[in-house]
């Protein structure tokens, strides 16, 4: 059978989303945090509070709960999966339709180039076998946002199956008690999106917005191999960087780019498994922990009274929902080995090619850090959890003399608390890479005091257009670098404060920071506390 045509797409970079209110075809609910009316499925319960699990009493059997995940991503691609339409989420409704999303007669679908490069660039990345053949699949269910009554998915066969994703779970309250754990993975497949339904309770009418129906989204099924809500959240943060880092999808869930439907069920060790229940549409790692946990304790609190889990998974039954799409014939992949003599580069898909190039998965970044640095695990993670801040980081480092630790400690501390203040993302910061390197620079050569910096890096934030070293001379804040002043102002400070003195000699630890205070206030801030301290002991000891 002849290899399907492919247009060619260049991943999209000037996207701008939206929250989504529907979700994906797998899951009808309404996301969690939606205000829109008339939900469809099941009901969310992540925003149900936490029940923490109870220790079972002696003689009681300990419960164990499995969870697995599926997880929809959209494909940062310029147009939708089978059709030239734009994706554009802040266009105006109905705009971006093409006949074949409309699924007018006698439209066929053409192959996104783009969505299949990047379904195989997950794959190789979650360790993946890639197959050379797949096929796609029509899922029949009827929804007013789904025109042609189906959605064009890969149930059967997958482009990638039998993969794993190794991601790091806190087993303590500190950061140093982390531990990695793998999850498997099952199968990654590519399908269609749905369209959109706005419900408007006060008109009494749903209105369609088809912008989203057709565009690109990766199902990435993870194996029931968790057992509890921080694993899920965890292993979802992992894959959201490795598809940030690879570029196949911008993964930001709180616009609906990334949806996750878990699957619940819990069992007395040694017995078999229960019966499952599933969340869908959860778009929030926090609240998908919060939701699972919810629901692992609803059916541990159901079942001690006597009651019974229902299935509420809406599954559709292979025989009864799938039928495979006469329109698209089988995808097929090459490696060097396999290549056709002559092909067309742009009609074919190169395995090898794609493996090539990969970019650094998170996990090789974060031990590179740890490695070049020696800065601590968690420091690595919190760089690479915040978008942009692991950049900003790396460009500070090449502009200063400043140590790494010390970088390390001033962004993720300094920085990163100013901007979780302020609730800005890195790149809306009104504090530069060079900016900072500069007041580090002034730091390390002992220009300045440590509060002194803290104070211009506040400035620095307030106001733009003068340097650290402008603020520095403007507000007086140099170090003294008279050192006959500074023993001449510890003189007289120990002079006037005997009953302080005494404290000192009687061992009172706090006595000493006092009068390191003093002199400091004497001096306007303007000396270095460990020199004050130095020169303050050795007059005390003469």
């Amino acid at each position: 059978m002849a290899t399907p045509m492919f247009r060619w797409c260049c991943p999209g970079r000037r996207w701008v989303f939206a929250r989504i209110g529907g979700g994906s075809r797998h899951g009808r609910g309404v996301p969690t945090g939606s205000t829109s009316g008339g939900k469809r499925g099941q009901s969310s319960v992540a925003q149900q509070p936490l029940i923490t699990a109870q220790k079972p009493r002696k003689g009681e059997r300990e419960w164990a709960a499995v969870v697995g995940l599926e997880i929809h991503a959209q494909i940062a691609s310029n147009s939708k999966l089978f059709s030239g339409s734009q994706v554009d989420f802040a266009a105006p409704p109905n705009s971006l339709v093409s006949f074949f999303d409309a699924s007018l007669p006698g439209t066929l679908p053409v192959l996104n180039r783009r969505c299949v490069e990047a379904a195989v660039m997950t794959g190789l990345a979650l360790d993946c076998h890639i197959n050379r053949k797949s096929l796609f699949d029509r899922k029949h269910y009827f929804y007013a946002d789904l025109p042609a009554g189906y959605q064009i998915t890969q149930q059967r066969l997958p482009i990638a199956v039998n993969g794993s994703l190794a991601y790091s779970v806190c087993v303590g309250k500190r950061w140093s008690q982390m531990v990695t754990r793998t999850v498997r993975v099952k199968q990654i497949q590519l399908e269609q999106d749905s369209g959109k339904s706005l419900h408007d309770n006060l008109r009494s009418q749903t209105l369609i917005d088809l912008n989203r129906a057709g565009v690109g989204l990766l199902e990435v099924v993870l194996e029931p191999d968790m057992s509890c809500g921080e694993e899920a959240a965890a292993a979802i943060r992992e894959l959201q960087l490795i598809l940030q880092a690879l570029g196949t999808s911008q993964a930001n869930m709180a616009e609906g780019q990334l949806r996750v439907d878990a699957n619940i069920s819990v069992h007395h060790s040694g017995e078999p498994l229960g019966v499952r229940t599933e969340v869908k549409n959860l778009n929030s790692a926090r609240f998908l922990a919060k939701a699972i946990d919810y629901e692992i304790q609803r059916q541990i609190s159901e079942l001690e009274n006597g009651g019974k889990i229902l299935n509420e998974t809406r599954s559709f039954d292979y025989k009864l929902g799938f039928m495979p799409e006469p329109n698209l014939p089988p995808l097929l992949l090459y490696d060097l080995g396999s290549l056709p003599t002559g092909a067309d580069p742009q009609q074919v898909i190169d395995i090898d090619q794609l493996r090539e190039q990969l970019p650094e998965l998170p996990r090789v970044t974060r031990e590179k850090l740890v490695r070049q640095y020696g800065m601590l695990p968690e420091h690595s993670f919190a760089l690479l959890n915040e978008v942009g801040l692991l950049e900003f980081f790396q460009n500070v480092i090449k502009e200063t003399r400043a140590e790494p630790k010390k970088v390390t400690s001033w962004v993720l501390n300094t920085f990163l608390g100013f901007l979780k203040q302020q609730n800005l993302a890195v790149s809306e910061s009104p504090v530069t890479p060079s900016a900072l390197a500069e007041l580090l620079d002034l730091l390390d050569r002992k220009a300045i005091s440590s509060s002194a910096a803290k104070q211009v890096f506040e400035e620095l934030w307030r106001s733009k257009g003068k340097t650290p070293a402008q603020m520095v001379a403007e507000k007086k804040l140099e170090l003294m670098q008279d050192a006959e002043a500074l023993e001449q102002l510890c003189r007289s400070t120990l002079e006037a404060h005997p009953q302080v003195v005494t404290d000192v000699k009687k061992g009172n630890p706090r006595a000493i920071n006092k009068l390191i205070g003093l002199v400091r206030r004497a001096t306007l801030g303007r000396a270095d506390p460990m020199v004050i301290k130095e020169v303050l002991e050795r007059q005390l000891s003469s």
